[in-house]
């Protein structure tokens, strides 16, 4: 590792960790329903908010009406966005004439969307109007991030209180994270990124005349924009000379901004954050990349502030940092340190040292430990976004980010999400403690018993077999296979990092893997479901479960879980489930990958 990729890697978190206090003890106050500086300039709004829609602030919910509740609303967010999309052709702020997305693209997208995934398989500009940019995939991108942190916030409730019958209210919470948090933390990092040369503007696409006219292959094309495909289930090409070009602007920054502080991840543009009108400078790179972890970081904060005890959001905030930074520097030694294929003659293959490491598929502008950071940081955070593609990284390299999203999203994983999650497999952690003593498990005063066990388990155990059926069915079926531009265990990887991505609700692509087909849309749209409301709904059990709780006092036997051994353990139980999960398939993938480039050296 060079000396300027250490000093981007030390500086980027400090930073981080520098900042999540204040952050975290902000946010602690909005849920808290105390004055945090923004109520003279939004308390009016907030309170019109309610007015209108009928709520009562002080009126609480059960888990189950609050669980409900936020099911409805997501219902109704997915369906808004679905026809917004089947009607753009006829809606405004269309400049590029762009017709009607596709039925199972629209679905597609506006589950990836509501469930605050975002992966995409469109091309943003070629696809999408500036109207269904804004009114539906930013306003979700809005409500997604903050339903995930209403239902953190509810399950830290859940350890709160004793005795107590409800959770909060779940508009409540949504309001309020949307307007306190969200709303002007974007407001802010969006005019930072206009005065950056990110894009924001209602004109129409710029178009230039080329310096020197070239011919390509031009997909072709059905009247839904999907590619043809040949005999052999490859895309149909066409011969065309390229003599303008159409450069595509729109409202980018606003949207970019809540893109990473929400760790949505879907890009205005195709190419995401690679683009130079998400992400034109390095200081933009580095303020993306910090706002990707920002949130999550800083919740960990709040945590353990509302439960009245700050070292317990250090022990998971320190859980988290622990497998961060030890699976980043694998991935930033393995890309600069990486290895191309160089053919010589017909059959013969040899693997030789790329000058100053893997640059394949990288910004210059950005280079490899930049580009690193962000690949480990975006498949951490549950973000999705990327500055490099991660399907040209080393196997090694790739394997890092996959595997990240396969631990489920806890490190430093999606707003609330995230913290929820990392939250389950303290319970577990906690468990397994008590297990090794005889003694029945204590996590913040309340007592782990066989229902937090149970609903703790089905978070832990639903997405790894979404991700392992998922590809199952992908590797099995022709309309799986089709998808696939690399054969053989680089094609595995594909599928397999796909389903990992949907599942998980990550949303960034390993890329190669032609996705935006009724099968992969229909199917990494059921991923996404199930991956964010099966488990969202057994938090919220656990919150309802741990308020009924009276508070247990310490004992000799309590395990404290603010210091260095809960911190291990619990670090130990994250890679523990993940390893026995997906080893065998990775194996499969980037693992035997590996092996035969170390062969072909």
């Amino acid at each position: 590792m060079t000396a300027n990729g250490v000093l981007q890697l030390v500086v980027y978190l400090v930073v981080l960790l520098v900042l999540a206090k204040p952050l975290g003890a902000y946010m602690a106050r909005v849920y808290e329903g105390r004055r945090v500086g923004l109520d003279r300039a939004l308390g009016w709004l907030e309170r019109l908010i309610y007015r209108v829609s009928g709520i009562s602030p002080k009126a609480e919910m059960g888990w189950k009406t609050y669980a409900l509740t936020m099911l409805i609303f997501n219902l109704a967010g997915l369906l808004a966005v679905y026809a917004l999309q089947r009607l753009q052709g006829v809606l405004p702020l269309n400049p590029a004439g762009l017709g009607a997305v596709s039925p199972d693209s629209s679905f597609n997208t506006a589950v990836s969307f509501a469930t605050n995934t975002n992966w995409q398989g469109y091309g943003g500009e070629s696809t999408m109007s500036y109207f269904t940019q804004m009114l539906a995939l930013t306003v979700q991108n809005f409500v997604s991030a903050a339903t995930g942190m209403a239902v953190a916030v509810a399950l830290i409730r859940g350890f709160v209180r004793r005795s107590a019958d409800t959770i909060g209210n779940f508009w409540v919470d949504l309001t309020r994270t949307t307007l306190y948090i969200l709303l002007p933390l974007s407001f802010v990092f969006a005019l930072v990124l206009v005065s950056q040369g990110v894009v924001q503007t209602f004109g129409p696409y710029a178009k230039v005349a080329v310096v020197q006219p070239t011919e390509y292959d031009e997909p072709v094309t059905d009247k839904d924009g999907k590619p043809v495909l040949d005999e052999k289930g490859q895309a149909k090409t066409k011969k065309s000379t390229l003599t303008e070009q159409a450069i595509a602007v729109g409202p980018a920054a606003s949207q970019i901004a809540i893109k990473q502080l929400g760790t949505n991840g879907g890009g205005f543009f195709n190419a995401n954050s690679a683009h130079p009108f998400e992400n034109s400078t390095p200081l933009t790179n580095f303020l993306e990349l910090l706002a990707i972890l920002l949130i999550p970081a800083a919740l960990c904060y709040t945590f353990g502030a509302m439960v009245g005890d700050t070292r317990q959001g250090w022990a998971i905030l320190a859980a988290m940092t622990v497998i961060f930074v030890g699976l980043l520097v694998v991935c930033v030694v393995a890309e600069q340190n990486g290895h191309v294929f160089v053919k010589q003659g017909v059959d013969h293959t040899v693997s030789a040292l790329q000058a100053g490491g893997n640059m394949e598929g990288k910004e210059v502008r950005f280079g490899i430990a930049s580009s690193a950071l962000w690949a480990t940081a975006t498949t951490s955070a549950s973000n999705g976004s990327v500055n490099a593609m991660h399907d040209s990284f080393t196997p090694i390299g790739g394997l890092v980010p996959m595997w990240l999203i396969q631990l489920g999203e806890v490190v430093y994983g999606g707003v609330g999400s995230g913290l929820y999650g990392m939250l389950m497999f303290a319970i577990i952690a906690v468990f397994v403690a008590g297990l090794m003593v005889g003694r029945t498990p204590e996590y913040l005063g309340k007592k782990i018993e066989s229902y937090e066990m149970k609903m703790s388990s089905l978070v832990i155990l639903i997405t790894p077999a979404l991700v392992l059926i998922g590809t199952s069915i992908g590797v099995v079926t022709a309309a799986g296979k089709a998808g696939i531009a690399n054969s053989g265990i680089h094609g595995f990887s594909e599928i397999l990092y796909a389903f990992s991505s949907a599942s998980n609700n990550n949303g960034s692509a390993f890329a190669g893997l032609s996705a935006n087909t009724p099968f992969y849309n229909t199917a990494l749209g059921l991923c996404m479901l199930f991956g964010r409301y099966w488990l969202a709904v057994p938090v919220l059990a656990i919150a309802g479960a741990l308020a009924r709780k009276k508070i247990v006092l310490v004992g000799a036997g309590t395990l404290p879980t603010h210091t260095p051994l809960f911190v291990g353990l619990l670090v130990g139980v994250v890679l523990l489930v993940g390893a026995l999960t997906f080893v065998p398939a990775l194996a499969l993938g980037p693992i035997v990958e590996h092996l035969t480039l170390i062969a072909a050296k």
